[in-house]
C-alpha cells in the first residue's frame, strides 16, 4: 500500500496500512484548533463566487470551457480580508483554514452549478427552440450540484487520503494559501518562488488574452505557435500539434509528475499522428481540426478511462465501504503494526467526526437521486426507470471523471457525458431530450463532484476539517444557482443568440450533434468508432488488472490508463505543454531548486488564472 512523503503531495510504498496513513495525517498535520467554517468565510466564499460564476458562464458559452476559480477566490479573499480590517470592518483577516472553506464555497458557486448549463441546458434549447420555465432550471442545477457533492464523499478517503491524487489544482491552491500566511525564512523564498511565478502566468495571459485597444499590437502573443511538416496533406496543426502559449498546463505537468504526462504523450502521438491521420485517409473524419477528429477518437479514449477508473474503483472497494461506514468501528476488528491501540482507537474515533458520515452521503444522494428522477419524470417526460439509471451511472461515471481529475487536473466531463449519451442511444434512441438530460445530470454532476475533490485536496495537506468544508461546498451551490441560472436567461434571451458569433456554444453543438447522430441507436455510430470502443475496454481493463497485480517496482513501468484515455479526448497541444512541464520539473528535481517545483508550479497557475478571469470579467461589460 502507498503512502504519502513528508510534504503529502506524492506517494512511495512504504508498505503502511491504511489506518496508518490516516493517522499520520490526523496526528501531524490535522489544525482542528483554528478557525475555519465561520460565517465570515461562507459569506466572503459566496459572494466571490457567485460574482466569478458570471465569468464562468460568459466563457462557458464562448468557448465550451470552464475556468476554475478556487486559487483566484483565495488570492481575492485574503486581499479583501486584509482590506475589511484595515477600515475596521473586520477584527482580523481570515485564518488560513477560513480561507480554505471560503475557497470551498466560492468553488461550488462559481464553478460547480455551470457547467450543465454550457452543455446539455443549451443543447436542449437549440433543439426545442424554447427555455425551460425558470424554476425547473433552478431545481435541476441545485439538485445536480448536491448529488455530485455527495457522490464525491465515498471517494475522498481512497483518492485523496490513500492514494495521494495529486489534484495539481488543489495542491496549487494550498501553496497559495502558505505563501499568503508565509512566516519564516524557508516559508518566504517559497512564497517568494511563488509571487515570482504569479507575476510570469499573469504577464503571460495579459499579454495573450487582452484586446484593450491601447495595447500594441506588435506586443500581443499569438495563441499558438505552429510547428513545420505536413502529414496526410496537411499542416501539423491542423492535426492540432502545436505550441499553446499558455503556461498553465505546463505547470500542471510539473505537479502531475512524468509517468502520467509521458503516457498523455505516448497516447496523443498515437491519437493525432498515428490513428487520426489514417481515419481521415479512408474517409472516417470529413477533415482535421481538432473538432472533426474528437468526434470520433473520444469513443476510444473514453471507453479505455470509464473501464479503467471503473476497475480500479472495484480493486478497492474495502476502503469505499470503510469511507462509508466509519474508520474506527472497522478497525476495532483489524490488527495493525502499532503498540498503542487504545490510544489509536480513540484517534480514529475523533476521525470519524471530523470525516463527512455515511449517513449524510446516504440522505444527500436519496433526496438529490429522487429529485432529479422526479424532474426528469414530469418535466422532461422521461421514464422513471431511466432517470433512475441516470443517477446510477452518474455515480460511476463520477468516479472516472474525479479520478482523472486527481491524475491529471482535466475532468473529461463532456466525455463521461457521451457515454451516458451513447447508452441512452441504445435504451431510447429516438428520444433525444432523454439523452441530453440523462448526459446533463453525470456531467453536472461530475463536475460538482471533482471540484469538490480538489478543495479537499487543498484542505488536506492544509489540516483542514472535511466535514466542514463539505458544508462550506454545500452552503456555495444555492449562491451560485441563485447568480447564474437568472443570468442564463439574460445572457441568452433567444435560442437564435447560440451559435452565432456572440456565443458560439461548442460545448452545446458537440452535446446538440451526438444526441441526433444518436437518434437511431448506436448503429449511428461508425463501425470503427465501435471498434475503437472494443478496444479501449480491452487497454483499459488489461492495464487495470496488471497495475493490481504488478510488483511494486514493476508498477511504475506501468503506463497510466486515465493518462493514455485522456490525451484522446484533448487536444495534442495541451498533452505536449502538460510532458514539457513534467520535464523540466523532473530536472530541476534533482538539484538545489526543488522545494521551489510546487510553490513555482503553483504561482503560474494562480498568476495566469486570475488575470484570465479579470480578462474575461471585463470582455463581459464590454471594455
Amino acid at each position: 500500500m502507498a503512502s504519502y512523503t513528508n510534504d503529502f503531495t506524492g506517494v512511495d510504498p512504504t508498505g503502511k496500512s491504511p489506518f496508518e496513513i490516516e493517522l499520520e495525517w490526523f496526528r501531524n498535520v490535522y489544525r482542528g484548533d483554528l478557525p475555519q467554517l465561520t460565517a465570515r468565510a461562507v459569506l466572503m466564499g459566496c459572494f466571490l463566487g457567485a460574482v466569478m460564476s458570471l465569468s464562468n458562464l460568459f466563457v462557458g458559452l464562448k468557448t465550451g470551457w470552464g475556468l476554475g476559480i478556487a486559487i483566484t477566490a483565495c488570492i481575492l479573499s485574503f486581499s479583501l480580508g486584509a482590506v475589511l480590517k484595515r477600515i475596521g470592518l473586520l477584527d482580523s483577516n481570515l485564518t488560513i483554514l477560513e480561507n480554505n472553506c471560503m475557497q470551498s464555497a466560492a468553488s461550488s458557486a462559481g464553478y460547480s452549478t455551470g457547467s450543465t448549463l454550457v452543455s446539455a441546458v443549451s443543447a436542449l434549447l437549440l433543439i426545442q427552440g424554447r427555455h425551460m420555465p425558470f424554476w425547473t432550471l433552478m431545481a435541476w442545477t441545485v439538485l445536480l450540484a448536491i448529488l455530485g457533492v455527495f457522490l464525491a464523499v465515498p471517494m475522498k478517503r481512497q483518492m485523496i487520503n490513500i492514494e495521494q491524487l495529486a489534484f495539481p489544482s488543489g495542491i496549487a491552491a494550498a501553496q497559495t494559501l502558505r505563501s499568503l500566511y508565509a512566516r519564516g525564512e524557508a516559508a518566504s523564498k517559497k512564497a517568494r518562488s511563488l509571487g515570482i511565478a504569479a507575476a510570469f502566468g499573469g504577464a503571460t495571459a495579459f499579454i495573450r488574452e487582452n484586446t484593450f485597444s491601447w495595447w500594441p499590437r506588435c506586443l500581443k502573443l499569438p495563441d499558438m505557435i505552429r510547428f513545420p511538416g505536413r502529414l496526410s496533406g496537411q499542416d501539423l496543426g491542423a492535426w492540432t500539434v502545436s505550441f499553446e502559449f499558455s503556461a498553465i498546463m505546463v505547470a500542471a505537468g510539473a505537479i502531475i509528475g512524468l509517468k502520467v504526462a509521458c503516457s498523455m504523450l505516448a497516447g496523443g502521438i498515437l491519437n493525432y499522428l498515428v490513428v487520426a491521420p489514417y481515419v481521415y485517409d479512408k474517409g472516417i473524419i470529413p477533415g482535421p481540426g481538432y473538432r472533426n477528429i474528437v468526434s470520433w477518437s473520444l469513443w476510444g479514449g473514453t471507453a479505455l478511462m470509464v473501464t479503467s477508473g471503473l476497475l480500479t474503483f472495484a480493486f478497492q472497494w474495502k476502503t469505499t465501504w470503510r469511507a462509508i461506514a466509519g474508520t474506527g468501528r472497522i478497525f476495532r476488528s483489524k490488527t495493525l503494526r502499532i503498540a498503542d491501540a487504545a490510544t489509536v482507537d480513540s484517534d480514529l474515533k475523533k476521525m470519524d467526526s471530523i470525516e463527512v458520515p455515511g449517513s449524510w452521503f446516504a440522505t444527500g444522494i436519496a433526496a438529490s437521486g429522487i429529485g432529479i428522477v422526479a424532474l426528469q419524470a414530469f418535466d422532461f417526460s422521461i421514464s422513471w426507470w431511466m432517470g433512475a439509471l441516470s443517477v446510477l451511472m452518474t455515480f460511476f461515471l463520477s468516479i472516472v471523471a474525479c479520478r482523472a481529475t486527481g491524475e491529471t487536473d482535466i475532468t473529461p466531463i463532456g466525455a463521461m457525458g457521451k457515454i451516458t449519451q451513447l447508452s441512452y442511444g441504445i435504451i431510447a434512441p429516438s428520444d433525444i431530450t432523454a439523452n441530453l438530460m440523462t448526459a446533463g445530470v453525470t456531467a453536472g454532476a461530475a463536475a460538482s463532484s471533482a471540484d469538490l475533490l480538489t478543495d479537499l485536496k487543498s484542505g488536506y495537506l492544509l489540516g483542514a476539517n472535511p466535514r466542514k468544508q463539505f458544508l462550506a461546498q454545500f452552503l456555495g451551490i444555492f449562491a451560485g444557482a441563485v447568480v447564474i441560472v437568472p443570468s442564463f436567461y439574460l445572457l441568452v434571451p433567444t435560442p437564435d443568440i447560440l451559435g452565432g458569433d456572440k456565443f458560439p456554444a461548442p460545448s452545446a453543438q458537440v452535446w446538440k450533434g451526438v444526441a441526433e447522430l444518436l437518434a437511431n441507436g448506436i448503429s449511428s455510430l461508425h463501425s470503427s468508432a465501435r471498434i475503437a470502443i472494443i478496444i479501449g475496454i480491452a487497454l483499459g481493463a488489461l492495464l487495470s488488472v496488471l497495475d493490481h497485480l504488478a510488483p511494486p517496482r514493476l508498477r511504475s513501468f506501468l503506463p497510466s490508463a486515465m493518462g493514455l484515455g485522456l490525451a484522446f479526448v484533448i487536444p495534442f497541444w495541451n498533452t505536449l505543454s502538460i510532458f514539457l512541464g513534467a520535464l523540466v520539473a523532473s530536472f530541476v528535481r534533482k538539484t538545489r531548486m526543488e522545494g521551489h517545483v510546487i510553490p513555482a508550479a503553483s504561482g503560474i497557475i494562480a498568476g495566469e488564472s486570475l488575470i484570465g478571469v479579470l480578462i474575461a470579467l471585463l470582455s463581459a461589460v464590454g471594455v
